[in-house]
C-alpha cells in the first residue's frame, strides 16, 4: 500500500466535531463516518440553536407587522441578507435574493432573464453541470427555441477553456457554469471564465454551491460575474434557504419571476406596481427562521480558519487518493490541481450502489450514484460513480475507516 500522506495543519477538527451532535451517533453498531457532505452537510449546535430560537422565541411573519416579534423576526431575516451580502462580497445587501436553494436561484435568472431571449439565442453550459444548472436552460430550449451549446470536460477532469471560448458567437446571451464540481472536485478559473463572457458580450451565472462551503477567498465583485447561487444547506445551514447574487442594476432591469405578496408596492385591479429590489424577487412567505439560520451558519463558517479548513480537506483528500492508487480496477474522476475534497471513482466489477450499501454496514456514509451530473457520465462512458466528499469536521479517522470499508466491501463482491 502507498505511504498515506501525513497531514500538517493547525486545524483541529477533533475540537469541532464536537459541535455537531449528530456526529455522535452510531451506524450499524459503528462509530458515523459520514462522507456525504458534497450533498448536504451536517449542521452545528450554533445553526441548530439558532432556528430552534425563532420557533421558540420570536417568530412572526417579516415585513408586514408593526408589533415587536414581526419587528424583531425583520431584523434578524434582513440581517442574515447583510451577512449574505459580506459574505459573497457582494456590494449592497440588496444585490441578494434570499430563495429556498441554488436550484430556485437558477430557475429564477433562468425565467426572469430568459424572457428576454429570443429564438437561436444561445446559452453554454459545461459538460461537469449539476442537473439544477442544466434543466432550467432546457426548458428555455424547449419553450423559446434557446440553442444550448457545451463546454467540454478533458479526461483529467478539467474545463477546456480554449474550447470554451470558442463556443461565444454574436447570439450568445448568457454562459452558465459551476464554480466547483459536485463530482469531479474541479475548481473552474471564475474570474476568466467571466471576463471571457463579457469579452464577448455575454452575462455570466456561476453555481457556487460547492465553492462557496470550501473557498475562503470567495468575492464575487472581483471574479466580476453577473449572477452567483449557493445554497445553505451544503453550508453547514439548514435546507430550504439559499441565495442570489445579482451585480449591479441586473435586479432592476429583469422582470419577477412569482407574483404574490411582498413583492408588490400596490395592485389594482388594472395594474401592479412591484417592490423594489430585493424584495420583488421575493413573493410570499419566505423561509424565515431557515434564512436566520442560514445568517448563523454563515457567522459559524466565517468564524473559522478557513484556510485551514482549506489546507485540512486537501491534506483528507490526498490521504484518500493515496489510500485508493493501488486498489486494483479503480479509476478515479477528477485530477486537477487545487481540486476541492471529493473523490468520485468506479472499481471494476463492483456497481457502485453495492459498494455503498456495503460500507453503511460498516457505518460509512458515501454516494453512489450519477450525482445529478448525467451529462458528466456520459461524458466518461460510466453510469454512475461512489462519492466520498469531505469537510471541516472530517478527520484521518474517518478516512482510514473508509478506506477499510471500501476494502471490505471490494472482498465481497469481487
Amino acid at each position: 500500500m502507498t505511504a498515506p500522506v501525513r497531514i500538517e495543519t493547525m486545524f483541529d477538527p477533533y475540537a469541532l466535531r464536537a459541535q455537531f451532535p449528530i456526529l455522535k451517533r452510531e451506524i450499524n453498531g459503528k462509530p458515523l463516518v459520514y462522507l456525504d457532505n458534497a450533498a448536504s452537510a451536517q449542521k452545528p449546535e450554533a445553526v441548530i440553536e439558532a432556528v430552534a430560537d425563532v420557533w421558540r422565541h420570536s417568530y412572526a411573519n417579516v415585513h408586514r407587522g408593526l408589533h415587536t416579534l414581526a419587528n424583531e423576526a425583520t431584523e434578524a431575516f434582513e440581517g442574515a441578507r447583510a451577512k449574505t451580502a459580506r459574505f459573497l462580497g457582494a456590494g449592497r445587501p440588496e444585490e441578494i435574493v434570499f430563495t429556498r436553494g441554488a436550484t430556485e436561484a437558477i430557475n429564477l435568472v433562468a425565467a426572469s432573464f430568459g424572457a428576454e431571449l429570443k429564438p437561436g439565442d444561445e446559452i453554454i453550459l459545461s459538460q461537469m453541470e449539476h442537473h439544477s444548472n442544466i434543466v432550467p436552460w432546457h426548458f428555455l430550449r424547449e419553450r423559446l427555441g434557446v440553442v444550448l451549446k457545451w463546454a467540454p470536460v478533458t479526461e483529467d477532469g478539467a474545463l477546456d477553456m480554449d474550447a470554451y471560448e470558442a463556443l461565444f458567437t454574436p447570439r450568445t446571451r448568457l454562459a452558465a457554469i459551476s464554480h466547483m464540481s459536485n463530482v469531479l472536485g474541479t475548481v473552474n478559473p471564475a474570474r476568466r471564465l467571466a471576463e471571457i463572457a463579457h469579452a464577448h458580450g455575454a452575462a455570466i451565472l456561476l453555481d457556487g454551491s460547492q465553492a462557496a462551503v470550501h473557498l475562503p477567498d470567495l468575492d464575487v465583485r472581483v471574479i466580476g460575474c453577473d449572477f452567483y447561487v449557493f445554497t445553505g444547506h451544503k453550508l453547514y445551514g439548514p435546507n430550504g434557504a439559499g441565495a442570489l447574487y445579482a451585480a449591479g442594476d441586473w435586479l432592476e432591469r429583469l422582470a419577477p419571476w412569482q407574483g404574490g405578496g411582498e413583492m408588490i408596492a400596490e395592485v389594482s385591479e388594472t395594474g401592479v406596481v412591484y417592490a423594489d429590489p430585493p424584495h420583488k424577487f421575493e413573493a410570499g412567505t419566505p423561509a424565515i427562521a431557515d434564512v436566520i439560520g442560514l445568517g448563523a451558519a454563515i457567522d459559524w463558517v466565517q468564524a473559522l480558519d478557513r484556510p485551514g479548513v482549506l489546507a485540512h480537506e486537501r491534506a483528507l483528500l490526498d490521504r484518500t487518493e493515496a489510500g485508493l492508487s493501488d486498489i486494483k480496477g479503480l479509476r478515479l474522476f477528477g485530477r486537477t490541481q487545487d481540486k476541492g475534497a471529493i473523490a468520485a471513482f468506479t472499481i471494476e466489477g463492483a456497481h457502485p450502489h453495492d459498494l455503498a450499501q456495503i460500507m453503511d454496514k460498516y457505518g460509512v456514509a458515501v454516494r453512489a450514484g450519477h450525482h445529478c451530473a448525467h451529462p458528466l457520465m456520459q461524458r466518461y462512458g460510466v453510469s454512475g460513480t461512489v462519492r466520498a466528499s469531505f469537510a471541516a469536521y472530517n478527520t484521518v479517522d474517518d478516512v482510514d475507516a473508509f478506506l477499510e470499508a471500501l476494502r471490505k466491501a471490494i472482498t465481497f463482491l469481487i
